[in-house]
C-alpha cells in the first residue's frame, strides 16, 4: 500500500519524464523509416498519428486517476511496464492498420505515464512549496534530445527502426523497476468515470493550442529536413534534437525564473515560437531550418510547465492534472496529423506557416488568462 506520509521521490519521477521523452524523441527520428516501411503518404501517416490520442485520452480520464489512487507514486511503474511493451510495436508495422493499432497502444501507455509523473510532481510542489515542473519537463526534453539524436545517428549507421525502439523499450522497463520502489501516496480524490476538473478547462484548451505547435513541430521536424531539404538521417535527427535541446534550456531557465509571471512567460514564448515556425517554413537550407527549430522549441518550452503546474496546485491534483493533460494531448497529438493533412493538401512549408498562426493565438489568449 502507498505510504500516505511520504512524498514521491524526485529521481524516480524524473526518470519517468526522461523515459517518456526518450521514446517520443526516438519516434520522431525514426518516423521517416516508418513511413518508408509502411509506404504511407503524408496524409495517411497523419491519420495514423491521430490514434495516439485515441489511445491516450480515455486512459488519462478513466484509468489514470484510479490507478494513482490505488498505486500512488508506483502508478508510474505500472504505466512504464505497459508502455515498454507498446513501444516495440510501431517498428514492426508494415501497413496502415498495424501502425494504427501500434500507436493506439503507445498512446495508452504514454497517457498513463504522463498523468502519473505530473501528479507526482504536483504532490511534491504542494508539500514543499518549491517549483519543480519546469525542471521535470526539462528532463523530458533531455530525453527527447537523447532519443532523437541517438536514433538519428543510429539510422545514419544503418540501424533499422526496430532495434532503436527495442533499446528505448529496455530503458523504459528499467525505469519501471526504479519507480516500483517508491511507495508514496498520491491522492486522486474520488473518481466516478469521465469528468473534468472545474475551472481548468479554459487553461487546458489554451495549453492544447500551444501543444499543437509542439507536437506538430517535433513529430515532423526530421521528415521536413529529409523530404523538403534533402538532409541525411544524421542531420534530420538533429531536427527533433535541436527542438528538444532548446526546450530543455527554456525549461531549465524557467525553473529559475520565479519572478516572471506565467502570463509573460507563456505569451512571450508563444511569440518566439511563431517566429521560429516562420523561419522553418521559409528555410532554404537545413542549418537555417535548425535555427527555426531552436526558436520554436525555446518559445514553446514553458507551456507544459505552466499549465501542469497550475493543475498540480489544484486541491484534486490527479484529476486536475488528468484534465489539463488530456486536453493538452488533444493538441499535442492532433498537431502531427494536422501537419500531415495540410502537407498532403499543400506542402510541409505551408504546414509550418499554419503552426505559426496557431502559436500567435496563444499570445492573444495568454493576455486574458487568470493564473491565480
Amino acid at each position: 500500500m502507498p505510504d500516505t506520509g511520504a512524498l514521491p521521490r524526485r529521481v524516480p519521477t524524473l526518470a519517468g519524464f526522461f523515459s517518456l521523452g526518450l521514446f517520443w524523441g526516438a519516434w520522431a527520428a525514426v518516423l521517416p523509416s516508418v513511413q518508408q516501411a509502411t509506404g504511407l503518404s503524408k496524409g495517411a501517416l497523419g491519420v495514423a498519428l491521430l490514434f495516439v490520442s485515441v489511445g491516450s485520452i480515455p486512459v488519462m480520464f478513466l484509468i489514470a486517476p484510479p490507478a494513482i489512487e490505488r498505486f500512488g507514486a508506483r502508478a508510474v511503474a505500472v504505466g512504464c511496464v505497459f508502455f515498454s511493451f507498446a513501444t516495440l510495436l510501431p517498428g514492426l508495422a508494415t501497413s496502415l492498420p498495424v501502425l494504427i493499432v501500434s500507436l493506439t497502444a503507445c498512446g495508452m501507455g504514454s497517457g498513463l505515464v504522463d498523468v502519473a509523473i505530473n501528479a507526482n510532481v504536483g504532490r511534491i510542489e504542494n508539500a514543499t512549496g518549491q517549483r519543480l515542473q519546469p525542471f521535470a519537463h526539462g528532463t523530458y526534453s533531455v530525453g527527447v534530445l537523447v532519443g532523437a539524436v541517438g536514433a538519428g545517428l543510429a539510422r545514419s549507421a544503418g540501424v533499422g527502426q526496430e532495434p532503436i525502439l527495442i533499446t528505448v523499450s529496455i530503458v523504459i522497463a528499467l525505469t519501471a523497476l526504479l519507480v516500483s520502489t517508491d511507495h508514496a501516496a498520491v491522492h486522486a480524490g474520488r473518481t466516478h468515470g469521465l469528468r473534468l476538473a472545474h475551472g481548468l478547462v479554459v487553461i487546458g484548451l489554451v495549453g492544447a493550442v500551444a501543444f499543437i505547435v509542439e507536437g506538430g513541430t517535433e513529430s515532423w521536424s526530421a521528415l521536413f529536413l529529409e523530404r523538403q531539404l534533402d538532409a541525411r538521417p544524421a542531420v534530420s535527427g538533429l531536427g527533433p534534437g535541436v527542438f528538444a535541446a532548446a526546450m530543455a534550456i527554456g525549461r531549465f531557465s524557467g525553473q529559475a525564473a520565479g519572478r516572471l509571471s506565467d502570463r509573460l512567460l507563456l505569451g512571450g514564448g508563444a511569440t518566439l515560437a511563431a517566429a521560429g515556425c516562420c523561419v522553418i517554413a521559409f528555410a532554404p537550407t537545413a542549418p537555417v531550418a535548425l535555427v527555426g527549430f531552436a526558436f520554436a522549441g525555446a518559445g514553446i518550452s514553458l507551456n507544459a510547465p505552466i499549465v501542469f503546474g497550475f493543475a498540480g496546485r489544484h486541491k484534486d491534483a490527479a484529476t486536475a492534472v488528468a484534465t489539463v493533460t488530456a486536453l493538452g494531448y488533444v493538441g499535442l497529438l492532433v498537431g502531427p496529423p494536422l501537419v500531415g493533412g495540410v502537407a498532403q493538401a499543400t506542402s510541409l512549408r505551408v504546414s509550418f506557416i499554419v503552426l505559426a498562426v496557431i502559436a500567435a493565438t496563444v499570445v492573444v489568449a495568454a493576455t486574458r488568462l487568470r493564473f491565480d
